[in-house]
């Protein structure tokens, strides 16, 4: 039988929908349906938005000291309940249990307890000279409007900095991975925020996000997903001049530059783009190197691939899972039929599904050869585990390759010598650069040029973002 999760959390408490439209949920490993979850009507989603409306004023008036007190609170609930976010994420999204824990959970609760310490470096107000000062403000109501790839992590670099920078917010997760966020719902009732403070509506996109785009009393909305809704979120909230953030696609690319430690370089590369199946925006799905090693670079990708175990999430093994469901399963497939079609020459993966996985979206690790940048797979998003491996003669067009993107999202460079990697790493035209093998860093500003979007999450660019400015002009004291 079917768990039906009809949950959505307004004014500080649970509400259901009275006859609602169900969306059902399958489980991406075995294809079989698991759930169903109710869809908020406009109606609630309206009293979301009203209760954020009225709880502004008394959240924005706290200071960052006491608002971060209750992220203290939420982080401990979500570190409490780790295990059952940890296993949620595995069954919705269909990523291995190991990656789950670290990455999906483990790395967003981090960069929580991150914002706890942001507090103490904000001033609301700052003395500019003897008749000027300037204010900080919330922005005001926020919607946040969040993806499935890395559903706590994506609403952890939304709600936090808003929440510290006091704005209430609306959250409308993805449809395909709801259970972490009301767990996370459950955190903020179980940390006492004020009732409005935090509000979460399960259901639609379309529906629910044009309400929150053309609301004129949400101020600001913040988003994550494909370029092409980005696009139909900035023309919806135009007509209320409200504030957008947008964190959209990307097509990175992976410099590899002179170095003795190749086989290091094409392993990282390679392993970073089968991560959860290849479903992440930084994904380094464009790897480039030098012409006059790129046929070992090439077999050596095609080692790496082949190393990477695909199989059932629980397996302590399995490298990828399934990708999220069976329309994202058809888009990959279409993307590596369409790189035949191209010229590109096929040297690991493919179509066909791998060894053992007769069952679930299973998908093998995919890499192309002879590719040149002016390939569809080697311009668009494919959200799943492809790699495009492009030869480059000199510096100088390794840049020019790089940069030939519609995006600019993330990048990463690899090279021995300082100065090379200074000067690649400050050539690529992206938000977010990684030289050689750096991790990720939770207190980063993350966010993209050009059709990436604009806008920074994390770190305290990322809580500027949910501020404004006021300028407080006194009149010239009077002597005498």
């Amino acid at each position: 039988m079917l768990q039906r999760i009809n949950a959505h959390f307004i004014n500080g408490s649970w509400r259901t929908v009275v006859a609602p439209e169900w969306f059902t949920l399958v489980n991406p490993a075995t294809e079989e349906a698991v759930s169903c979850v109710a869809r908020a009507d406009a109606a609630m989603v309206n009293e979301a938005i009203a209760a954020a409306y009225h709880a502004q004023d008394g959240w924005g008036r706290l200071s960052f000291t006491e608002r971060a007190s209750y992220l203290q609170q939420i982080a401990d609930y979500l570190t409490a309940h780790a295990d059952e976010l940890t296993q949620a994420i595995s069954d919705e999204l269909g990523c291995p249990l190991w990656f789950s824990k670290l990455v999906q959970v483990e790395d967003p609760i981090d960069a929580l307890r991150n914002h706890v310490g942001y507090a103490a470096k904000l001033q609301r107000e700052q003395p500019w000279d003897a008749r000027l000062k300037v204010r900080k403000e919330p922005v005001g109501v926020c919607g946040l409007i969040t993806p499935w790839n890395y559903p706590l992590h994506q609403l952890i670099a939304k709600v936090a900095p808003a929440l510290l920078a006091g704005c209430p917010v609306i959250v409308k997760p993805a449809e395909q991975t709801p259970r972490s966020a009301i767990v996370l719902a459950m955190a903020a009732e179980a940390a006492g925020l004020p009732a409005g403070v935090f509000n979460l509506v399960l259901g639609c996109g379309e529906q629910i996000g044009t309400i929150l785009c053309q609301h004129p009393d949400v101020d600001c909305i913040s988003f994550t997903g494909s370029t092409r809704v980005g696009r139909l979120i900035q023309r919806n909230c135009a007509g209320t001049v409200k504030k957008v953030c947008l964190e959209l696609g990307g097509k990175s690319a992976f410099i590899i530059g002179q170095t003795k430690r190749l086989a290091e370089a094409v392993q990282l590369g390679v392993e970073d783009v089968m991560l959860n199946s290849g479903q992440t925006c930084v994904a380094l799905t464009r790897m480039l190197v030098p012409a006059e090693r790129y046929e070992e670079a090439c077999e050596l990708a095609v080692g790496v691939a082949q190393q990477l175990k695909v199989g059932d999430p629980k397996a302590e093994d399995s490298f990828l899972g399934p990708v999220v469901n069976q329309q994202q399963y058809q888009a990959v497939q279409q993307y590596i039929e369409l790189g035949l079609d191209e010229g590109a020459r096929l040297i690991a993966g493919g179509t066909e599904r791998p060894a053992g996985c007769s069952q679930g979206y299973y998908i093998a690790p995919t890499i192309f050869a002879d590719v040149h940048n002016g390939m569809r797979i080697a311009r668009e998003e494919i959200f799943g585990p492809v790699l495009c491996i492009i030869p480059y003669s000199d510096e100088d067009e390794a840049l020019r390759l790089a940069n030939d993107s519609p995006y600019g999202l993330s990048g990463r460079v690899w090279a021995d010598d300082d100065a090379e990697r200074e000067r690649l790493a400050l050539g690529i035209r992206a938000g977010l650069i990684f030289t050689n093998a750096a991790e990720w860093h939770n207190a980063a500003p993350f966010g993209g040029f050009k059709q990436s979007g604009y806008g920074r999450e994390l770190g305290l660019a990322g809580v500027e973002e949910f501020l404004t400015l006021k300028s407080i002009v006194t009149e010239e004291p009077q002597h005498g």
